[in-house]
């Protein structure tokens, strides 16, 4: 089968493709026959950096679409032929990927295996920030970094659906400015001027739940955007900076919490609660609350393609490569 890994580290161009064996599913696995892949930042985190990556040569690929090709010892519910989406821990850029059965899910009726290859990490992330960890409650409101890509398009979505007063956003450009807006965002702000944007939007008073994937000094002036008894959740560290702490000072002056979330932590220490998390986002989907717009398609062959257009932070949306007919 043909596969796309990395032997070092560096640009998009360390990316080859590369014929390797098609791997057969051991007890509680399964293994897919791969039409869709994703396209996340992790990915190119692992390429440029080394994120998650426990030994060289690598095969990045966190979630994909397809069909079940083989069904290994113990595993309830699933069968070959099936239409599923995957969760996967490494190895989704390829032509077959092996899966642990807790984090495949079955598509519902309706639902194409275009749309499921952008599920496994951006809906069940957004649905964890909104409602499990950020509890929004109707009326509040939420500012969402990272505005304009997968995870900033449904979090809006997500956020208007669940009855916020106000959505803002935060994007790098113009034009993902526009984008944000016309994806259910009231008002898009500058990466530098966030906080002030803020106040002056809220009255002074602030916002009652920032999601920040960003980090560093970042989430510091998201943390001073805050409502009394406002919410933070911080789902990543884009930005690269050392990690930055808040304790007494910082909450207990307004009653300010914080709180965190990784869905490929998630699937690792509770696969259960990542399964039944990930069939509510579904639903969203399903019931026509969120729609996940792809903006870019590249075949298995130019994944370097994809990553230099996600490496540059020039996209929107969600990316996918084209893996099979």
């Amino acid at each position: 089968m043909r596969a796309v890994e990395f032997q070092e580290h560096g640009g998009p161009e360390v990316l080859r493709i590369v014929e390797a064996p098609v791997p057969e599913p051991g007890p509680g696995q399964v293994t897919v026959d791969v039409v869709w892949a994703g396209v996340n930042f992790a990915d190119v985190k692992a390429r440029a950096a080394g994120y998650r990556v426990p030994a060289l040569p690598y095969r990045p690929g966190l979630e994909v679409s397809g069909r079940i090709r083989a069904v290994g010892e113990g595993v309830e519910g699933l069968r070959t032929g099936q239409e599923v989406a995957a969760l996967v821990d490494g190895g989704g850029y390829a032509e077959v990927v092996l899966a642990e059965a807790a984090t495949v899910f079955v598509l519902p009726g309706g639902m194409d295996l275009h749309t499921a290859a952008t599920l496994p990490i951006v809906l069940p992330t957004a649905h964890a920030l909104i409602h499990e960890v950020g509890r929004l409650r109707a009326g509040e409101s939420v500012l969402v970094h990272g505005a304009a890509g997968g995870i900033g398009t449904v979090a809006g979505q997500l956020a208007r659906a669940a009855g916020a007063g106000a959505v803002y956003g935060v994007a790098s450009t113009d034009a993902k400015a526009a984008y944000a807006l016309a994806h259910g965002y009231d008002e898009v702000f500058s990466p530098a001027a966030f906080d002030r944007d803020v106040r002056r939007a809220t009255g002074g008073k602030g916002v009652d739940l920032v999601l920040d994937p960003v980090g560093g000094d970042t989430l510091r002036r998201g943390l001073e955007a805050l409502s009394v008894f406002g919410r933070m959740v911080s789902f990543g560290n884009a930005g690269g900076a050392e990690p930055w702490q808040a304790g007494q000072s910082e909450l207990y002056a307004q009653g300010r919490s914080i709180g965190g979330f990784s869905v490929l932590a998630l699937a690792q220490s509770a696969p259960d609660a990542l399964h039944a998390l990930t069939e509510r986002a579904v639903r969203a989907v399903a019931d026509g609350r969120v729609t996940l717009p792809v903006t870019a398609e590249f075949d298995l062959a130019d994944a370097a393609g994809a990553h230099h257009l996600v490496g540059g932070r020039a996209s929107t949306g969600k990316l996918l490569l084209r893996v099979a007919a």
